[in-house]
């Protein structure tokens, strides 16, 4: 196996663990809930705020830092995070430890994002679209694995929850161990001589602030949708975290196979058929009901299918001088929405359906049509523009 090569799988298998502990959470949402330990949902969703504004911070301290220390030491940093944070879910048995395991989770999460974006940037500089979107297979990939040995663990097995953490002790020694003594690029934008200042000013512009502003909605419809998926599937007569499983499935299918799609649609083309279909597929989940709640999840799954790893790449393309601060403020943000939104929702949840809420956070991608419609507008006159 080339180093490259290497370095793929290992970024790849910790994203893994990132993915894997959104869906043990999401089932953890049970265990610490009204009929577990007696949390409100209010509560849960604080609880789990770390996981996101953590993730930011992670990003944004880590991003500017990726270009100085360089990407192996970020990536060990998201290492020793996450052995924190499972070991501290493990003994987690209340709002305040549940949030402190959470933060350190959060942590290495958006370290990885934060090292791990700019690296497949770099080992792919003419294919990062395509690459991106392969290396963000496993973010789905993870969280179809953690919700079936969630369901197998916890439902099948009727295990302890403990267990179910434990799981991720797994890929996070794989990726470990598959890291250790290689030799890791330097970030694009070091490569390209890109001043900071320079680097700085580039996420000041125009159109970066409009996809930081974008990303706040994609965000929170994508991974909002599915972090509460317990709560807001609970009345559907399927089980949630199977649900959550098929979606996140669909979604590792689409990203395995995003290079013909990139190539067809563009970047823009593709954000405004995900923000269609994820609109779409939220309408769909307040509609139906029992099985056809599978044919809602399939169509809001093509939705938001390519939103993150084509932001991400977006940025990467279209303003490479911003480097990897600019991905890390880009998932930063992402992320940001959540860890706000996730409140929110337990607070509609503590005294509404969750056909209610679903009807509320399709108003997400319903805005998102018209920005990403912009989008493609502004887009395609600017390359007809350069020629």
């Amino acid at each position: 196996m080339s180093d490259k090569s290497r370095l793929f799988i290992a970024s790849c298998i910790a994203l893994v663990v990132t993915s894997m502990t959104f869906a043990i959470r999401a089932r953890l949402e049970t265990v610490f809930g009204p009929e577990g330990v007696g949390l409100s949902l209010e509560q849960i969703g604080y609880a789990f705020t770390p996981a996101f504004w953590g993730f930011t911070l992670a990003m944004i301290i880590g991003g500017p830092l990726v270009d100085t220390l360089g990407i192996k030491r970020i990536t060990q940093f998201a290492f020793f995070s996450h052995l924190i944070g499972v070991v501290l879910t493990l003994f987690a048995t209340n709002l305040t430890t549940l949030f402190t395991a959470t933060l350190f989770i959060g942590i290495g999460n958006g370290m990885v994002e934060a090292a791990l974006n700019p690296m497949v940037a770099s080992l792919y500089p003419e294919q990062k679209t395509k690459m991106l979107n392969r290396f963000h297979v496993w973010f789905p990939g993870g969280i179809v694995i953690g919700a079936f040995l969630g369901y197998i663990i916890m439902d099948v097995m009727n295990l302890n929850w403990q267990v179910m953490v434990a799981t991720l002790f797994i890929p996070l020694l794989l990726y470990g161990y598959l890291f250790t003594g290689q030799k890791f690029p330097r970030t694009e934008r070091v490569e390209m001589g890109v001043s900071n200042s320079r680097m700085w000013k580039s996420i000041f512009t125009p159109l970066f602030l409009f996809m930081g502003f974008c990303m706040l909605l994609t965000a929170a419809t994508e991974l909002g949708t599915n972090q509460r998926i317990e709560s807001l599937l609970s009345s559907s007569g399927v089980v949630p975290l199977l649900v959550l499983a098929f979606i996140n499935g669909i979604m590792a299918i689409g990203r395995a196979f995003a290079g013909p799609i990139a190539h067809r649609l563009k970047p823009s083309g593709m954000l405004l058929f995900s923000a269609i279909f994820s609109f779409l597929g939220l309408w769909a989940f307040t509609q139906f009901s029992g099985s056809m709640t599978f044919v809602a999840a399939g169509i809001f799954a093509i939705g938001i299918t390519f939103f993150w790893p084509t932001m991400i790449s977006f940025i990467a393309e279209n303003i490479p001088e911003s480097g990897a601060l600019g991905l890390a403020v880009i998932g930063g943000l992402g992320m940001l929405s959540v860890s706000i939104v996730l409140p929110i929702m337990g607070y509609i949840l503590d005294g509404a359906t969750g056909i209610d809420a679903l009807k509320l956070i399709s108003i997400l991608p319903g805005v998102l049509i018209l920005l990403f419609a912009g989008l493609y507008y502004h887009m395609h006159k600017r390359k007809q523009f350069a020629k």
